[in-house]
């Protein structure tokens, strides 16, 4: 039996680029962050961000047109493994996320009384700009 399936969800980095393949297949191309925390062996806070390099094709790369900067996405797609030659003449290899589905997912919401009395929403900040609340886990300002 082989598998190759991944699910991310992250923070996109830029807004997606599109081209075109010789084909005149569209592709979009972005790049994902997403980040954790943990404690090292001194048990300093520490955090670590993997990024992921996704690539949309055809009608996913009209919808990866629509994402903007910072938004939280959460996709599935397959792992690809890719080489190519650049100008240099060096044979490089890269790793990429070819995307099947996708979807925005909602910005957290952080609960801090106000004068007017409403919380505010949190917009679109990456998970270690959020402030967490006395008491709160992680899953509290950052759902996954």
């Amino acid at each position: 039996m082989q598998k190759n399936r991944i699910e991310l969800a992250g923070y996109l980095a830029a807004k997606p680029d599109l081209r075109y393949l010789p084909s005149g297949t569209k592709v979009a191309n972005a790049r994902m962050g997403e980040s954790y925390r943990y404690r090292d062996h001194e048990g300093q806070a520490q955090s670590h961000t993997n990024w992921h390099s996704l690539t949309f094709y055809d009608d996913l790369a009209d919808i990866a047109l629509t994402y903007e900067q910072g938004e939280n996405l959460w996709v599935e797609g397959t792992l690809q493994q890719r080489k190519f030659t650049p100008k240099d003449g060096s044979t490089r290899t890269v790793y990429e996320v070819v995307v099947r589905s996708c979807h925005l997912v909602e910005s957290p919401r952080i609960e801090r009384p106000l004068a007017g009395g409403a919380p505010p929403a949190a917009d679109k900040v990456p998970p270690e700009m959020v402030e967490p609340q006395e008491g709160a886990t992680r899953d509290a300002t950052w759902p996954m």
